[in-house]
């Protein structure tokens, strides 16, 4: 199912703010996160926002003052207050001040639906047919796709490529990662200005704070001149910082100020400059491992999940596999036979019900190999062994190895309708092995 609408959490209170972002994504809504009344409104400048959901008592700003502020900028959102100080008087003024629903702490999950509900329900009509227009189609910037989960990646795309939220992107290793943030910055309106991809994983820990933030002459042994970093090469643009779960603590201290103050500090500067810079970030890593092994600030976790991006691992993509073959097919056909390639469809089924450990960066190298190794059509043959012979062991029952591979070939011969000859060929073997291994 496809997320819905835009949701802007509003709280001091980050346990909070994690419990509605899981009760709302459950429901198939869109969170962004703020920690102060001045983040949302950096939200608000240029997002569209379906729903504000606010607390009242916040630090320097609280939440009536933000009510007041969208109430008269944006009068069409509705507003739900969500407090745990519930009274009389606050209840008077925050309906006077324009909210729509309010709602007191604690809450069950039933109870924030229905508060959800009937505050989106009070939106303008106007409002709810522009939401109805929206399409999806197999292709988006450089990726490719027709899952659901794919689908869903480009609705969020889609809500945030034109503002500077900060981003978080989870995913395995090869899953795509990097062109989604690609896809967010090239597809929106800053696509002109600079992205400059940054992997933390493959700078040195004594050198990533100077590469990130730049450097004054004489800052450290070797610094000859002084010199801008990434985040000064990504202003007015999008910085995209890869496997963030390598950052020092002491770097994860500085990037943390940047997201708060848009600032930074070169080493060996006393004087901050100012950036508007959008920070997409990327992991592998499960970062909240990391924050109860101290390794990782749960105040910069919070800051970097304003809105989170989950990258599914390929075999729970199915749908997308044949036409990532496809793209790859014609990617390399064209570069090694100067002509299109085409797959076998007994090929393409295997590569179907392969798991793909190494996600969609392991299915690209096995269909180059396979267009190297073909003349014109690959067929089961030119996929490498481990591909072809991947059984999918029982977790409930052990068997020994020669029942299971009869099992599996009882399969295959079903699937041929028990032509032999196609069964060998999809099995890789001759058909006399065939015939033995089936005594």
């Amino acid at each position: 199912m496809l997320k819905k609408e835009n949701i802007l959490l509003v709280d001091d209170d980050i346990q909070i703010l994690e419990l509605l972002h899981r009760h709302l994504n459950s429901m198939h809504y869109h969170t962004y996160s703020a920690v102060s009344v001045k983040e949302a409104l950096y939200i608000l400048k240029d997002t569209e926002i379906d729903l504000l959901i606010t607390d009242i008592n916040m630090p320097e700003i609280n939440g009536i003052q933000l009510i007041k502020y969208t109430a008269e900028h944006f009068p069409d959102m509705p507003k739900l207050v969500v407090t745990g100080f519930p009274s009389i008087d606050d209840a008077m003024d925050v309906f006077r001040s324009g909210a729509t629903e309010y709602l007191t702490k604690p809450f069950t999950k039933n109870e924030l639906a229905d508060a959800v509900k009937k505050s989106l329900e009070s939106r303008s009509p106007k409002k709810l047919a522009k939401k109805a227009n929206s399409k999806q189609d197999n292709g988006y910037g450089e990726m490719i796709g027709a899952s659901e989960a794919f689908s869903e990646i480009v609705e969020i795309i889609e809500r945030v490529k034109d503002n500077h939220a900060t981003i978080l992107v989870q995913g395995e290793s090869g899953t795509g990662k990097e062109l989604v943030a690609r896809s967010i910055h090239y597809s929106g309106r800053f696509a002109r200005a600079p992205f400059i991809p940054v992997n933390c994983g493959a700078i040195p820990e004594n050198l990533l704070e100077a590469e990130l933030f730049g450097y004054t002459k004489g800052a450290f042994t070797g610094a000859n001149e002084t010199r801008k970093g990434f985040f000064q090469a990504a202003d007015n643009g999008t910085i995209f910082l890869d496997e963030i779960g390598n950052a020092s603590l002491a770097v994860q201290g500085k990037l943390l100020r940047v997201l708060q103050e848009k600032e930074v500090t070169k080493v060996g500067a006393q004087k901050p400059e100012k950036l508007n810079v959008r920070v997409i970030a990327a992991t592998n890593s499960n970062l909240e491992e990391l924050i109860q092994k101290k390794l990782f600030r749960e105040d910069l976790y919070y800051r970097l999940t304003v809105v989170s991006i989950v990258v599914p691992p390929l075999r729970e993509r199915v749908a997308d596999i044949r036409l990532l073959v496809d793209r790859f097919l014609q990617k390399y056909g064209v570069e090694y036979r100067d002509r299109l390639v085409r797959i076998s469809p007994e090929a393409l089924k295997i590569l179907e019900r392969y798991p793909w450990p190494g996600n969609i960066r392991e299915l690209e190298n096995v269909v180059q190999r396979a267009v190297i190794m073909c003349d014109g059509q690959v067929d089961v043959k030119h996929l490498p062994e481990q591909v072809k012979y991947k059984i999918d062991f029982s977790e409930d029952v052990l068997k020994p190895l020669k029942e299971v591979e009869r099992e599996h070939i009882i399969k295959v011969l079903a699937s041929t309708g028990n032509n032999k000859t196609k069964a060998a060929e999809i099995l890789g073997i001759d058909r006399k092995t065939l015939r033995e291994k089936l005594k």
